[in-house]
């Protein structure tokens, strides 16, 4: 057996068991330290941008939606999957702010990226910055966005909101705390284009392959 933190957990096989429109799902078999396989489910996902969008007065934007494997609405930062082939997240980023808040920013950082749940998916989100923003018009795409509601919030109120637990979506969390950690000085953005070594991409070339 090879030495803690050395051995190369690599793939003997991998079974495709579902490929749907947002998701797919494949069983790897994973080679342990020991030598014997184990079989690791892995959902594979397009992967998303959120965005933190802080108006002068550092009010950030959260829109009210239901989501229905916790069937209830949930406030969260605006944000979007990464489903338009070549895409650049930023452009998915500024899509999204303006479909679902009606804003747009002249200013982009990048925040955090935030790995929703690394032990069964490879879905990781980016979270941007956005500020300096203007009012655009609001494209309502379908059912579901119409149901939204667009409020914003006291960045401060947003943190307690948070620690408080009245916010779960993980990435809006993410989003919020390390926005406020950098109005207040405590940390820096990186730019908004900065390298994403995680960024989800099996989903989608799946998909492009058909």
């Amino acid at each position: 057996m090879s030495a803690p933190g050395t051995h190369e957990f690599s793939v003997a096989g991998t079974t495709v068991v579902h490929v749907g429109r947002v998701v797919g799902l494949r069983i790897d078999d994973v080679v342990m330290p020991g030598g014997q396989t184990a079989k690791r489910e892995v959902v594979e996902h397009l992967g998303a941008v959120v965005i933190a969008a802080l108006d002068s007065e550092d009010n950030v934007t959260l829109v009210h939606q239901y989501r229905h494997p916790l069937g209830r609405r949930l406030w969260e930062l605006p944000a979007g999957l990464i489903d338009k082939p070549g895409e650049d997240p930023v452009d998915t980023a500024r899509r999204e702010l303006a479909e679902e808040a009606g804003l747009a920013a002249a200013r982009w950082e990048t925040l955090v990226d935030v790995a929703a749940s690394p032990g069964f998916t490879d879905e990781v989100v980016r979270v941007f910055l956005a500020r300096d923003l203007s009012e655009v018009d609001r494209e309502v795409l379908g059912d579901e966005e119409a149901d939204l509601v667009v409020r914003k919030f006291p960045l401060a109120e947003a943190v307690r909101m948070a620690l408080a637990g009245e916010l779960v979506n993980g990435a809006t969390v993410s989003g919020v705390l390390s926005a406020h950690a950098v109005v207040t000085g405590a940390a820096e953005t990186r730019p908004a284009d900065a390298p994403w070594q995680d960024r989800p991409s099996r989903f989608a070339r799946r998909l492009a392959e058909g």
